[in-house]
């Protein structure tokens, strides 16, 4: 996990599923999470903001007799109650957060605590010093991020100098054949200052699961059938041209993986964990049978040859869908834009 000595499994758990969004059975869950720790995972990724809060209740009762074993990954940003504070980066809403989700974890620390995503409105040293509290009163191990610019990163990584600051260690940006945005910056910099990558999406969805296939019916099971995520829809709905694109470009991704002998959620995960900047990919099955498909893919490794096919379909660098990006500049608004 970057430089800090800290080793992660090829694969990290997400527990976006966790809760009413995706599966509500805990014992189900909780033997899922068993499961994945049987199997060799090591980190569990969560959120406070997943199906509020019941994801980090999950988690917390899924680990229960096994803490020890496992590196927690919670976040903090989005909104977690209707007040005009309950939500962002301030030392003010960090001191709450962090004791909300510790309640819900059952735990007495967080080993990676992560910004969601990245707070116009607040100073990144104001942020940073907030969480270098937490480090050194114990709540948190480490602290990172999630969907930051390259620009973000590298100014975080001088403010955590100049200030004497708790550094981010991880990154979480967005990376899957799909969205290879960040190839083009905030990969080479997570390489640069030695900072570690749990790239988040690698099936894109369930796009690069074959979950949406042109001329077949959609499981009425799928994210994109449930619509439970406003997140989600833009990246989604099939009447979009840039997802009718996705949909040819899994026909020709699922030929690519028949003739390099996996299935295309292997090949998905295998171009992930390919990037050399790359410390584990985040999956988050939302049934056992989805996990057990996904573990038996994190020892996949694909040649040369199929990266390269891989390449002329979606070139490096680019994003197919723009809303894959999962975030969108403030400065990009159109109010930010008008003069």
């Amino acid at each position: 996990m970057g430089t800090t000595g800290v080793r992660v499994s090829a694969l990290s758990l997400g527990a976006l599923m966790f809760g009413p969004v995706g599966n509500d059975d805990v014992d189900e869950c909780t033997r899922m999470t068993n499961e994945a720790l049987d199997a060799g995972i090591n980190l569990i990724d969560t959120a406070d903001v997943y199906s509020g809060g019941r994801s980090e209740e999950f988690v917390g009762k899924a680990i229960a007799g096994r803490r020890d074993e496992v590196i927690v990954a919670t976040k903090l940003h989005n909104p977690m109650g209707s007040g005009v504070n309950d939500r962002g980066t301030s030392r003010l809403w960090i001191n709450r957060a962090v004791e909300g989700s510790l309640r819900r974890l059952d735990t007495d620390r967080i080993d990676l605590y992560q910004l969601h995503r990245h707070d116009p409105d607040t100073d990144l040293e104001e942020t940073l010093s907030a969480l270098t509290d937490l480090v050194r009163q114990g709540k948190v191990r480490y602290v990172g991020c999630s969907t930051f610019p390259a620009p973000l990163l590298v100014e975080s990584q001088w403010v955590s100098e100049r200030r004497g600051l708790e550094r981010f260690v991880c990154e979480q940006p967005p990376y899957s054949i799909f969205a290879r945005h960040a190839e083009l910056d905030v990969l080479p910099v997570l390489q640069r200052f030695g900072v570690g990558a749990l790239v988040w999406g690698p099936l894109a969805g369930g796009w690069l699961a074959g979950r949406y296939r042109r001329g077949q019916e959609m499981d009425p099971r799928s994210r994109a059938a449930r619509d439970v995520l406003p997140f989600y829809r833009a990246r989604l709905d099939q009447t979009i041209p840039a997802n009718q694109r996705k949909l040819d470009l899994v026909e020709r991704l699922i030929d690519l993986a028949n003739e390099a002998g996996v299935s295309l959620t292997h090949l998905a995960l295998g171009f992930a964990l390919a990037h050399p900047a790359v410390t584990s990919a985040v999956v988050g099955p939302r049934t056992p049978e989805q996990l057990r498909e996904l573990l038996d893919g994190a020892d996949v490794r694909l040649d040369t040859s199929t990266l390269d096919a891989i390449d002329r379909l979606v070139s490096p660098g680019t994003v197919v869908n723009e809303a894959d990006r999962g975030w969108e500049p403030p400065w990009m608004r159109p109010d930010a834009r008008r003069r």
